[in-house]
Order: structure tokens, then sequence, then C-alpha cells
């Protein structure tokens, strides 16, 4: 990582569960929890993550056969949330992720982080690990859970004056990362460490990395 000036620099946009933070475990036994509300089998972290997908509701479509009707989906979400809130205290950062952080920073870029996860429960936990100096900004989310990251996206990029969408990438763990990036006019690089298998992420159209460092070297050749 070389020192990055004017219009040289690349913003990174970092998604949170399942990227800088390992929380796979955590993030199955919720959705296992959710599902013994409706009566469908535990699942393992290898059939979450060929079969999850967003919108939410659709992923639970897969393994229940049909859409989760709304006094469902409000009785599974509730049961996900109490549940991953439990477990989240257990889960750390993604190894190396705290220093490729800093490095990223010192190196003249920027960074900020765009979650899905509620925005009152990102932030204390992002301070929580000590690297909330690290981004000029932490966006989590603000509405209904269950949606698309799109509309997030958007409205994190505009908050950002200095900042170009074109000179910006996305990294996340899942195909709605892309799906946003593109609707904000960033480029994305998938992570294969999180919610999606690897087969699943190409799927999207975007480089996929196997690991962080890997993930922000494909995001510097997308920007040159």
């Amino acid at each position: 990582m070389g020192i990055a000036s004017g219009d040289h620099r690349t913003h990174l946009v970092w998604d949170w569960n399942g990227t800088l933070l390992d929380d796979n475990t955590a993030v199955v036994g919720a959705t296992n929890a959710a599902f013994g509300e409706v009566g469908v089998a535990p699942i393992t972290v290898e059939q979450y993550r060929e079969m999850y997908c967003i919108p939410i509701p659709r992923f639970y479509e897969r393994l229940m056969g049909r859409l989760p009707t709304d006094a469902e989906w409000e009785r599974m979400d509730g049961v996900f949330h109490r549940h991953y809130t439990e477990q989240r205290d257990a889960c750390g950062l993604t190894a190396g992720a705290a220093e490729l952080l800093a490095r990223w920073q010192l190196t003249g870029h920027s960074q900020s982080i765009m979650s899905m996860y509620r925005h009152e429960e990102l932030v204390p936990v992002v301070r929580g690990f000590g690297i909330e100096r690290h981004f000029v900004r932490v966006d989590g989310r603000t509405g209904p859970s269950g949606g698309s990251k799109s509309e997030y996206m958007e409205r994190h990029l505009a908050a950002m004056d200095d900042i170009s969408p074109q000179r910006t990438v996305v990294i996340g763990d899942a195909v709605d990362d892309a799906v946003a990036a593109a609707h904000a006019g960033a480029k994305a690089v998938l992570y294969t460490g999180g919610s999606h298998s690897r087969a699943s992420l190409e799927k999207a159209g975007v480089p996929v990395a196997d690991t962080l460092t890997e993930a922000i070297a494909l995001a510097e050749q997308l920007t040159r």
C-alpha cells in the first residue's frame, strides 16, 4: 500500500457482519433459533453459505418452501436478533482486520462502514473494538430489517462530500454488497469468509477474494 494523494485516493466502504466481524457462527446459530420458531430443521454453516440471499424473507423461503407470513417474519426476526445479540460478544474481528484498517488509513486513503446491522447497535460495537478512529463515517441500518443495502449505500456515499463513488470500492461478503455498490456508482470486491460460498459470490460478476488482504489489493487495482 503506497502513499496516496489527490485524485489517486481510494475510498473503501467496508461491510461489517461477516467481513470485518467474524460472526458466522453467531449468525447461523441465531438463524437456527429463528427457524425453530416455525418448525424448520437447523442448518449447517455450509448450508447457510450456499443458500443465503437478500432479501432475508426470500432466504427463509428457500428453507421453508414458502415465504413466511408477516406474523412469522416478525416473530423470526425478533428471535434472530435476540439470539444474535446474546452470542455477539464472543465474536472477534476477522484475522488481521485491525492491522489492515490502520495501514490503509496511514497510506492516505479513506474508509467507512456501511452495514445492515442496526445503527444504534453497530456504532458501540465498532467503538468497543477500538477501530472507530480509522473510519470517516460509520452507518448502520435505521429502518426495518430484511431489505437491500442499495438505498443505504447511496445515502452513505452522498453524506461524504469529498468521496467520489468512481474511486470507491465496497468490500463485503454478500452479493447484495455488489448490487448496492453498482446502485451507488461504486465498484465492489466480495470476500469469501462470510455469508456466501465462493460459487455464490462469483455469480455477481465482480472480483472475489479469499482474504481481506487480497480484497484490498483487488480494490486498488479497480481504482488505478
